[in-house]
């Protein structure tokens, strides 16, 4: 698509979008940072869908969420473009993809996971994962710890969740509580702002431009608000009561339903920080899977395409599979499993962003952080250093025969991590490459 400086692009049809937004999805690697950059890239500069102006708008508010925000920013255009149906069509696309791609892995792993070479490749890409979430916090850390009161939350956060074994909602509301309070006592201290960029910046006429009037359907309105949140709240009651009633309240499908709605409200920071909140329900509480196998998860979810939150549908095949939640077809359990944990994780984005999407264009003004978000962010990061603690002990530490230290494990993850931090190599390359040595290193031993 060449289009010349001065003109318009001309109305995007359901048809064009469809195909945009499945291509997304299959191609969205390199996580939300890199998701947000493909959608820039291709809305904003190639195809001019939307304005600089109204995209960085729209990312602030989806900043602000918790939630996947590459997820949310697709179903806040794709609403902005197409109404509802668009902003449902976009998230749909950019969540299903992957969806089923790690439900495939997901049943070769538990078909097939004890077969050599895949053991092999498994030991080879575990301390890839830890190397990536340390890599992940300490590129938030850079961004969000400014200063030594935020420093201060962090390691408060960190020694709550890996020593003292809080739940997450509680550091959450901790976190919040104490930015509320340095908010007002201490304000310099939490004036880190959102997402920035530059504004400024110019392609083109846009289809929807910085000066075009707001459509009609975002407009806001209260009796549409109470009728969006109505739908989809209701929606997720609907759902939920029909799993009650087919599998039992008690039984893990519904079990799913209720877990994973409240993890979806608690994702600030994005899927690292809410996973320790996911490890400690579904491993320790409801015993869906093993400590293993989540590390398992959580490296088969680095290598699929869309949010790397969809490791839920590991968790929710692994569960399902395990629980023979259908009593009988195994197979089937497990997608039943996956498609329950993905549902009920991003219905709140839905809703959020339809409901929310009016108010956002009633203002047209650039969002900034909250102080209480601020704190969140800065506990986000010491959260996320227990949950590398976490996968590093049971990676580098074998127990059988023997207790002993896994030195290649620990050579790949350092490898890994130099590989992250000095070179920014890309998370698929490492994957496979880590892969490689541990087939190499399994293949040596």
């Amino acid at each position: 698509m060449n289009l010349s400086p001065h003109e318009r692009p001309a109305p995007v049809s359901l048809g064009s979008a469809f195909r945009y937004w499945l291509k997304l999805g299959c191609i969205s690697f390199g996580g939300p940072a890199g998701q947000i950059a493909m959608m820039h890239t291709e809305l904003v500069e190639r195809r001019r869908w939307i304005s600089e102006q109204r995209f960085l708008h729209a990312l602030n508010y989806c900043m602000l969420l918790p939630g996947p925000e590459a997820t949310q920013l697709a179903i806040y255009i794709g609403w902005l473009l197409h109404r509802s149906r668009g902003g449902i069509l976009a998230g749909v696309l950019f969540v299903l993809p992957s969806l089923a791609v790690l439900s495939l892995l997901s049943w070769i792993y538990l078909a097939y996971g004890s077969v050599p070479a895949v053991a092999a490749v498994l030991y080879g890409i575990k301390p890839a994962v830890v190397a990536i979430v340390l890599a992940a916090a300490w590129r938030i850390g850079k961004r969000t710890l400014k200063n030594p009161t935020l420093i201060g939350i962090a390691l408060a956060a960190l020694l709550a969740i890996a020593v003292l074994h809080l739940p997450f909602p509680a550091i959450v509301l901790a976190a919040a509580v104490a930015g509320a309070l340095g908010g007002r006592y201490l304000p310099r201290h939490f004036q880190l702002g959102g997402h920035t960029g530059d504004a400024k910046a110019s392609y083109g006429p846009a289809l929807i431009d910085d000066d075009t009037p707001t459509p009609e359907h975002a407009r806001f309105s209260w009796p549409r608000l109470a009728r969006v949140l109505l739908i989809g709240c209701g929606l997720g009651l609907l759902v939920w009561t029909a799993l009650a009633e087919l599998t039992g309240a008690a039984q893990p499908l519904a079990q799913m339903g209720w877990f994973f709605t409240k993890a979806a409200l608690m994702t600030f920071g994005g899927a690292y920080a809410v996973l320790p909140y996911v490890y400690q329900g579904s491993v320790e509480h409801f015993h869906w899977l093993t400590a293993s196998q989540m590390i398992d998860g959580l490296a088969l979810g680095e290598t699929t395409p869309g949010p790397l939150i969809m490791v839920v549908a590991f968790v929710g095949y692994v569960g399902g599979w395990t629980h023979d939640v259908l009593g009988g077809n195994l197979a089937l359990a497990g997608l039943a499993g996956a498609s329950v944990a993905t549902f009920f994780t991003f219905l709140p984005s839905f809703i959020f962003i339809l409901a929310g999407g009016p108010l956002v264009e009633a203002t047209r003004d650039n969002l900034r952080m909250t102080a209480p978000l601020t704190a969140i962010s800065a506990a986000v990061v010491g959260v996320i250093v227990s949950l590398a603690l976490f996968f590093g002990q049971h990676v580098f530490w074998q127990e059988a025969p023997q207790g002993h230290w896994d030195v290649g494990a620990i050579a790949i993850s350092a490898a890994a991590s130099i590989a992250l931090l000095r070179y920014q190599a890309g998370t698929i390359k490492l994957i496979l490459a880590c892969a490689l040595a541990g087939l190499v290193l399994s293949y040596l031993s």
